[in-house]
């Protein structure tokens, strides 16, 4: 199972051809994609047409899913935040410190287009699907 970060998402339906986009398709077809609620946050809030939203929003909610934030990851979040802060390196947002933070405690690779998961990659242990 690969968590794709909503950056790759977006290429994907917006029809992006990229070895990333075909790493998505590939693990889109045989299941072995995992969605989670900040990532559909993200993925859906950017939408402009009402019929695309919906189409998207069908597609992405029929995925297996689960909470990434909680009272636990929450927590951890911040721990990796502080710790990576002290290394000189600050991650842009919140969101992908909690989705690094939630693929790193349950062992989820994560599939992605953004650096700051390079960043939770070198310090933090979090798994990258190929690059």
């Amino acid at each position: 199972m690969i968590i794709p970060d909503a950056s790759v998402w977006i290429d994907y339906f917006n029809e992006v051809v990229s070895p990333k986009t075909a790493i998505l398709a590939k693990a889109i077809r045989k299941n072995d994609v995992l969605a989670g609620d900040l990532i559909i946050t993200e993925i859906l809030h950017g939408i402009r047409s009402e019929e695309k939203y919906e189409i998207t929003k069908k597609f992405i909610c029929a995925m297996p899913f689960e909470t990434f934030a909680g009272k636990y990851i929450a927590v951890q979040a911040a721990r990796n935040y502080r710790f990576l802060r002290k290394k000189g390196i600050t991650i842009r947002k919140t969101i992908d410190i909690i989705i690094g933070t939630f693929c790193i405690e349950y062992g989820y690779p994560v599939l992605h287009k953004d650096h700051d998961f390079d960043s939770m990659e070198k310090y933090l242990g979090l798994q990258i699907v190929e690059r």
